[in-house]
């Protein structure tokens, strides 16, 4: 991939472009989308694929906090299987053990 075309946006920086008059989103359209129109397009998205089925509706928003840095030993085949997904490894490792946390105080409860 050619990075010299890639730009960043902060979200402070995209609402200055949008009081600017540079946001070409056709909000119209989108707004006239139907449910069916926005699944069918989802379909189509082979981007979306491994997504499409998934249930959201238990799905929360995360909002990162503050890390602790702290040495810790896993499993081999724990590791191998979070960093087989890519970078970002151990922020899901972490998301499973906020996981089985919240999960604990609910059953405490």
């Amino acid at each position: 991939m050619n990075k010299k075309h890639i730009v960043k946006y902060s979200a402070e920086d995209i609402q200055e472009k949008i009081g600017q008059g540079e946001d070409f989103t056709d909000w119209q359209r989108v707004n006239a989308l139907s449910d069916a129109d926005i699944e069918r397009a989802m379909r189509d998205d082979p981007d979306w694929q491994e997504f499409i089925d998934i249930d959201w509706s238990k799905a929360e928003m995360v909002y990162p906090k503050k890390k602790k840095a702290i040495s810790i030993r896993l499993d081999d085949d724990i590791v191998d299987y979070f960093q087989s997904s890519g970078k970002g490894y151990q922020t899901r490792i972490n998301a499973v053990l906020r996981h089985f946390l919240n999960e604990q105080k609910r059953l405490t409860k």
